[in-house]
């Protein structure tokens, strides 16, 4: 191992403790939350991808993604899914953001692989802004964020790091703060009540809704941890 391989590895544990302190101050200060508002947003957009790109993998279609200003969104899939591929797609966008965070942990241990995940992620959301997302906000938001971790890891390569560990802390709480969303029959976005994603699995499936949150849950937690050890390793 390099030198600079093993000064990366030391600052790694500090870049995760000042994204932890950050976020925390964001929620204490006057007008933080405000602040913290595209953050919601970001895991609103990691929960509906994961819906959409597990359609795709399943053998089904992403049809489109809209993203709304009050931190809500709608991914329309379908296709020929049965009844346990249906209840996975589902759950897809429940963990969805702690998947999202276990990936960015891990590539985020080193600065290097961290500045290439940032030009990946900001690309890949760029197509995704053209082709899947339907209303003006949400299309407007995925770009400026696409466009915001593209410059960030051309123009300033030495954040990157921080940016893709700070990301990771949002999507890590994003499982906590909304964990009531596990434990809903219904859903109430901008497009108006729906079935909650546990309903969906609970109707495709057996057991009631608050099981299959709870499997959720368990699912997330276990994926957080195997980042923050992939992390620290």
């Amino acid at each position: 191992m390099t030198a600079s391989s093993i000064a990366i590895d030391r600052r790694a544990p500090r870049v995760l403790v000042v994204s932890v302190v950050l976020t925390a101050v964001l929620y204490v200060i006057p007008f933080g939350r405000t602040v913290a508002w595209p953050l919601v947003l970001i895991s609103t957009l990691a929960h509906e991808l994961g819906h959409g790109l597990a359609a795709v993998v399943l053998g089904g279609h992403f049809h489109s993604l809209r993203l709304y200003a009050d931190g809500s969104g709608v991914a329309l899939w379908g296709g020929p899914l049965g009844r346990v591929a249906t209840a996975l797609v589902a759950a897809a966008g429940l963990v969805g953001p702690a998947l999202a965070a276990f990936a960015l942990l891990i590539v985020g241990h080193r600065a290097a692989p961290a500045r290439r995940a940032l030009t990946i992620l900001g690309l890949v959301l760029m197509v995704i802004a053209v082709w899947l997302v339907r209303n003006p906000f949400g299309l407007t938001f995925t770009l400026l964020l696409a466009a915001t971790l593209i410059v960030t890891a051309r123009r300033a390569p030495g954040s990157a790091q921080a940016v893709v560990v700070f990301l990771a802390v949002q999507l890590a709480l994003a499982v906590f703060s909304r964990a009531d969303y596990l434990f809903t029959r219904v859903a109430l976005t901008r497009s108006g009540p729906m079935p909650s994603d546990v309903s969906v699995m609970a109707q495709a499936l057996f057991l009631p809704y608050w099981v299959w949150g709870a499997a959720c849950a368990a699912v997330s937690l276990l994926l957080l941890a195997a980042g923050a050890r992939g992390y620290f390793r």
